[in-house]
């Protein structure tokens, strides 16, 4: 497999072990040439050198940004780096393009992937978390943490992170996929959805199964997980077991819900970057 370990898929901590230490508000910066990880919209910005995409060393005058108004994340490869946002519609000089977190063709590096992933994350706390959801006072970061207080009533605030189960439902062979309308034809994924109040992760699986697709499934096994920066999710990824029920996709949320097997495949799967595509290989194409 491409990735033996959930933990090892991009957005993962364990993709930029060798290359990044994090930082955290108040933290002292290393000295050397600042990095940047320049994120627009869902997409990191890199500079391409013959096709070595790497982060950026400097940032064009014309984004209006610098040092002290950008975030600083860590130590990249031994120097600071800094996470900036520029607007969608910011010059990209020649050298720069910006790559999208979900693109089809996976050009970037997972090491790229994950450090993008985590500045969009942090990138996008900092501009919700700017003034206290209480009292709307502003709020300031607490030393050591990227959590932060109000600094009129005191009120504390940590970064949110929103669970996910996504899960594939197997059937002796076959195996249950779906496919919302905006995706490309023919491509087709695992059901998820989001946590809701008062559910653990399982009972959630179980819910968005029956609600798109009319089917109900028992057994339901954790196989890993991935941080899904979009814009901060974590997916927690299950297999189950079909139990019951006809197939009846809800035509609100998905175009269509159907069996596969491993000799009647679908034309194309989520991309290898996804938890959604490590569950495909590994429980139901190589059957482990």
């Amino acid at each position: 497999m491409r990735y033996p370990l959930a933990a090892n898929l991009p957005f993962n901590s364990r993709a930029i072990e060798s290359c990044f230490v994090r930082g955290v508000p108040g933290a002292p910066i290393p000295e050397g040439r600042p990095w940047y990880a320049v994120v627009t919209a869902n997409s990191l910005v890199v500079e391409d050198v013959q096709k070595n995409y790497s982060l950026l060393r400097t940032l064009p005058d014309s984004w209006g940004v610098t040092v002290s108004n950008s975030l600083f994340l860590g130590s990249w490869f031994g120097e600071p780096l800094y996470a900036v946002r520029i607007g969608k519609d910011s010059t990209l000089e020649p050298l720069l393009f910006a790559e999208p977190f979900n693109a089809v063709e996976e050009r970037l590096d997972d090491s790229l992937l994950t450090i993008g992933g985590l500045s969009q994350q942090v990138l996008y706390w900092d501009s919700i978390s700017r003034r206290c959801a209480k009292c709307g006072g502003e709020m300031a970061y607490l030393v050591g943490t990227w959590g932060k207080r109000c600094l009129s009533c005191s009120h504390e605030r940590y970064p949110a992170v929103h669970p996910c189960a996504i899960v594939l439902i197997r059937r002796g062979d076959e195996f249950l996929l779906i496919r919302k309308p905006e995706w490309g034809e023919g491509r087709y994924s695992l059901v998820a959805g989001f946590l809701d109040f008062g559910e653990s992760l399982e009972e959630c699986a179980v819910r968005e199964v029956k609600e798109e697709t009319g089917v109900d499934i028992t057994n339901v096994q954790y196989v890993g997980s991935q941080c899904w920066p979009f814009p901060s999710q974590l997916m927690a990824g299950f297999v189950a077991d079909y139990a019951g029920g006809e197939v009846v996709p809800d035509v609100a949320e998905i175009a269509d819900a159907r069996w596969f097997t491993r000799q009647t495949l679908p034309v194309s799967f989520p991309p290898y970057r996804s938890i959604a595509r490590w569950i495909i290989e590994r429980y139901a194409l190589n059957h482990l």
